[in-house]
């Protein structure tokens, strides 16, 4: 497991991650759709702290040099 995502990608994730599960916790109200954004927002958040992203090691992609 070695980090595939360089510093900036890790700041959006964060911050889209936040985005989620604030929006899931005010407009939705935790029905359905707003349980999927945030268990979405919550590997987004678990990614960007680890610094190695699942999908993008099956994809063949990094974004740190």
């Amino acid at each position: 497991m070695t980090v595939n995502m360089a510093s900036w990608d890790r700041i959006v994730r964060l911050i889209v991650a936040v985005v989620l599960i604030l929006l899931s916790a005010f407009v939705l109200s935790f029905n359905i759709l707003g349980i999927i954004l945030t268990v979405i927002g919550a590997i987004f958040i678990l990614t960007s702290l680890v610094g190695w992203c699942p999908l993008y090691t099956l994809l063949g992609f990094r974004t740190k040099r």
